[in-house]
Formats: C-alpha cells, sequence, structure tokens
C-alpha cells in the first residue's frame, strides 16, 4: 500500500478536532467537585439573579459563574456545588454544574445535574435558562445535527426577547453563533462580537465579555481590538490563570515577546501556587498544560532552547483527560526534530503511537514517519503514515491528524525525489495553516513553516526553501528563525547584502537566546 494513495480518505474524516473529546473519565475528580471553597477574590465579577434567599448562596453561585466564564471548571463546580449545601433548590447552581461536568468529562453527572435543574426551576427566568441548554446538550450530542443547533439559537433568542436584559443569555447567543454546539468561546466568530458588545453595555462590570471578545477577535485577525479585550480581562481578573495566558496569546502576536512571556509565566506560578494550596493534581486542570505548552514555545522562539526543553518535557509527562492536549504532545517530537535530534524525536513519537486512543496514535506515527524521514529510513516512514492511515479511518476527531499527515506525505515526495508532487502538498499545508484561528495555531503553523523550509534545504530545493522563508516573513517578521531562513537563502543564492540584513535582525531577535545556538 503506498502512503498518498490513501490521503484522500483520511482529510475527509471528521474534523471536530475543537471538541472536548475526553479520553478518561475519574470518579475522583467528581470527588474534587464536592469539596469545600471559600469565597475567593481577583477572579473578575458575575452576577446573575438565582431566585435564593441566602444571600451566601448566591455569592457561591456567583463565584461559580465566574470560574465557569474563565474555564476554570473545577473550581466552578466546587463553587457550585457549595451553593446547594446552602440552599438546596437552587435551580441555576445545578444547572452551572452542567457545564462545569461536562467539560470534566463526567457526563454523566452533567445530566443527572439537568434532570435536577428541570425539577427545580421554577421563576421564568429560570425556566429559559433551563430549556436553553438543555437543548444545547442534546445539540452537543449530536454535532453534525444542524437542526439541534438551530433549535438551541432559537431558545436563546426567545430567552432574550422575554429577558432582555439578561447579560448571561447575551454571552450564550454569542456563543451559539459557532457551528460547533459545545462551543464555550474559544471558537467565537465575528457573528459572536454584537451580543458580547450587547452584553458588555449591559454590565460593564462583568469581565466575561472581554473575554469572548478576545477570542473573537483573535479567531477573526482583528489583533489590536484583542490585544485591547485581553488586556481587561487580564486587569479585571487578575488571579485567573487563563487572564494572564490570554493577554499572552496577544502580546506574542503583536511581537512582544518578552512580555508574552512574562504573562505566560504568571499563569504558571498562580496554578503551581493553586495546586499546592489546594493539593489537585495536575492533570484535573486542562489549562495547566496548555498554558506550559505556549510558554515552552515562547521560549523556543526566542532561542531559550534549554528552558524550553525543560517545559515541553514537564507537558509531555502529564496525562491529560482531552484528546487535543494529548494531541498537541506532537510538539515535544517537532521540537526534537528542530534541534536535529531525530533518535529523540523518534522515542517520544513511539510513545505516542503506543496510546490507547487511536487519534492520538495516529499522531505519533505521523511523527515518528518524519523522524525516520529524518534518519533517512524511507521505507519505515511509509510504514508509519499508512499506519497512522488505517487508525484514523472512521475514527472520531480524527479530522485533526490529517493536515499533519499531509505535511508528513509532502515532506515525504520532497525527499525521495519526487518534489513536483511534494511542493503543491506543502503549499496546500501552508495555505490550510495560515487560515486556522487562534493564537495556538499561529505559532504551531510557524514552526509547521519553518520544518517546510528546513526540510527543502535539506533536499537543494532552494527555490522552495526560499517561497517557505517568504511565507514564514509573511506569518510572522518577529520571529528570529524567519530571517535565519531567510539569510539561509541568501548566503546560498550569494546575495551577501541581504544575507548581512538578515543576519542582523536573527541577532536583534535571538538577542537573550541560549549562547550556543546555531542557525539552522
Amino acid at each position: 500500500m503506498i502512503l498518498w494513495l490513501a490521503l484522500a480518505a483520511a482529510l475527509a474524516q471528521d474534523t471536530h478536532a475543537h471538541a472536548p473529546v475526553a479520553l478518561r473519565t475519574s470518579d475522583f475528580v467528581l470527588s474534587l467537585a464536592q469539596r469545600p471553597v471559600a469565597i475567593r477574590t481577583g477572579i473578575g465579577s458575575a452576577h446573575d439573579a438565582s431566585g435564593s434567599t441566602a444571600k451566601e448562596a448566591q455569592a457561591f453561585y456567583d463565584q461559580g459563574l465566574a470560574y465557569l466564564h474563565s474555564y476554570v471548571w473545577l473550581e466552578a463546580a466546587r463553587s457550585f456545588n457549595q451553593a446547594l449545601r446552602l440552599d438546596a433548590r437552587l435551580a441555576l447552581a445545578q444547572l452551572g454544574l452542567t457545564i462545569a461536568y461536562t467539560e470534566l468529562n463526567a457526563a454523566p453527572a452533567a445530566r443527572a445535574a439537568l434532570a435536577r435543574a428541570q425539577a427545580l426551576a421554577q421563576t421564568e427566568h429560570d425556566r429559559r435558562h433551563v430549556a436553553a441548554r438543555a437543548l444545547q446538550m442534546a445539540a452537543e450530542a449530536a454535532p453534525a445535527d444542524a437542526a439541534k443547533l438551530a433549535a438551541y439559537r432559537a431558545a436563546l433568542d426567545a430567552a432574550l426577547t422575554a429577558f432582555p436584559s439578561d447579560e448571561e443569555l447575551w454571552l450564550q447567543r454569542g456563543q451559539a453563533e459557532s457551528s460547533d454546539p459545545a462551543e464555550r468561546g474559544q471558537g467565537s466568530v465575528a457573528g459572536s462580537v454584537r451580543y458580547y458588545e450587547k452584553a458588555l453595555a449591559l454590565a460593564p462590570a462583568h469581565f466575561a465579555g472581554h473575554h469572548y471578545l478576545t477570542h473573537a477577535f483573535e479567531n477573526t485577525g482583528r489583533m489590536q481590538e484583542a490585544l485591547t479585550h485581553g488586556a481587561t480581562y487580564a486587569k479585571m481578573a487578575p488571579d485567573v490563570p487563563h487572564a494572564r495566558h490570554m493577554d499572552g496569546h496577544n502580546l506574542r502576536r503583536a511581537g512582544r515577546i518578552d512580555e508574552a512571556i512574562a504573562a505566560f509565566a504568571a499563569a504558571d506560578a498562580l496554578e503551581t501556587a493553586y495546586f499546592a494550596a489546594e493539593q489537585i493534581p495536575v492533570e484535573y486542570d486542562w489549562h495547566y498544560q496548555h498554558n506550559l505548552d505556549l510558554l515552552a514555545t515562547s521560549y523556543q522562539y526566542v532561542g531559550r532552547m534549554k528552558k524550553a526543553e525543560e517545559l515541553f518535557t514537564r507537558s509531555f509527562a502529564i496525562a491529560s483527560t482531552l484528546l487535543v492536549q494529548e494531541f498537541n504532545k506532537r510538539e515535544w517530537p517537532e521540537f526534537l526534530l528542530a534541534r536535529g535530534r531525530a533518535q529523540e524525536a523518534l522515542a517520544a513519537a513511539n510513545t505516542m503511537a503506543a496510546h490507547a486512543s487511536p487519534v492520538v496514535s495516529a499522531a505519533g506515527h505521523v511523527e515518528a514517519g518524519r523522524a525516520r524521514l529524518a534518519l533517512g529510513q524511507f521505507k519505515q516512514a511509509a510504514d508509519e503514515g499508512n499506519t497512522a492511515l488505517r487508525l484514523m479511518r472512521g475514527t472520531e476527531g480524527a479530522g485533526i491528524v490529517a493536515t499533519p499527515l499531509q505535511a508528513f506525505q509532502g515532506e515525504f515526495l520532497l525527499r525521495t525525489g519526487k518534489k513536483d508532487q511534494g511542493r503543491p502538498m506543502l503549499e496546500d499545508v501552508v495555505r490550510k495553516a495560515r487560515a486556522l484561528p487562534g493564537p495556538d495555531a499561529w505559532t504551531q503553523t510557524l514552526f509547521t513553516i519553518e520544518a517546510i523550509a528546513r526540510a527543502a534545504r535539506e533536499v537543494g530545493d532552494w527555490d522552495f526553501a526560499a517561497w517557505a522563508a517568504r511565507q514564514m516573513l509573511a506569518h510572522d517578521p518577529h520571529y528570529a528563525g524567519t530571517h535565519d531562513a531567510l539569510a539561509l537563502v541568501a548566503e546560498h543564492g550569494g546575495d551577501t547584502k541581504t544575507a548581512s540584513a538578515e543576519r542582523a535582525l536573527v541577532e536583534k531577535y535571538w538577542k537573550n537566546a541560549d549562547p550556543d545556538l546555531k542557525g539552522k
């Protein structure tokens, strides 16, 4: 079987990669969610009238709501459960648990919470919220059913007609503009903006509008607006790791990489202190590993490879409950390949290939194939690709492996003397990657193009190496690796003036790099 003949089938697989696909569920997380919690400060302000006459129950419900809006799922669940201990008839706290438990991969507990919320809802306000969430959960269970998503949106529209001053409904309606019914704000689209702005107009002290607008503007390329709202979110919720992390997203995109590193490091410090104080295992907070990954790639970006390696190693060792985070462990073998350590990259990729999830295993085989290409083991590389294809077929979430597989295939063709076939494939990879929204994809795309440029140089295809270097420049002119790639092309072509100018930019952007860092 030839690797590239079967690629089209893999590309047609499910692409709902952004959904929080669970790899495993633990009863332990539910016990953590029942732990008592205190009222906290520095997490931002959120409020929705719960109807409770117990002032403290309302306070804990509002705290849970604030944590939901910052994706701190475990603390949201603890806060809602604390509210319910004070007022067992608080329907909206049960409703909040449906989201927190869903994101903690405890679907049966989420469904049970929904049933309790439906039984408890007495006011029209509560019934509207509960009915909309029930429709959303039905749509989440059938993400390909457009009718279910439409019904959820219609319920929110009707609720807004009845309660036009309810900022929580406006925030939910903004999220519902996404084609993903499980959307929590990360995938916000251009159509979401007006709903979030309405929520902010109604409740300027409520930080969530700034959070979700940051995502919406990131995803639509409006980076200055994203930077403004991200900074505001960080100021309004200074003790929330994700708020600091979001600010780092946009600082990095703006070329303010040192400030971005400081923001990611601040998030890491907050999370580390939280784990120590609350005795929470790190694998039960999705954000910790995610932030580590962005901090690691930021150090890689500035040439501090030893620090990046330390963080990648820590992240790779964490067992995540989310498919997408296990998939993102491929950043570690890719880092090793970029450093010329193909044998170590192969060992890391083999760890991924042994994963119980066929999606993560497929990604591991793709990375193993790339490592084998670097080692000149072309037959074994093709075998790795074919194994990845077999694992992907008919597997939920396998669409996230499609573009890395295509990049591997294009490199395979390039390295085996079939550049006329490999070049168009890699050009398509770059086009797809650069079109992906969000800051995480933006960074991954940069390193993907860099790997393509490196492969082109290694096989002596300098025209294609020049094209890839120009793509890096268009994607990020602030990256030293961009100018390193341009300098190498110029040097090969005998253009000493351009090479010298690019080398000066490499020196500028890698001014704090490890002393032994060498050009690629």
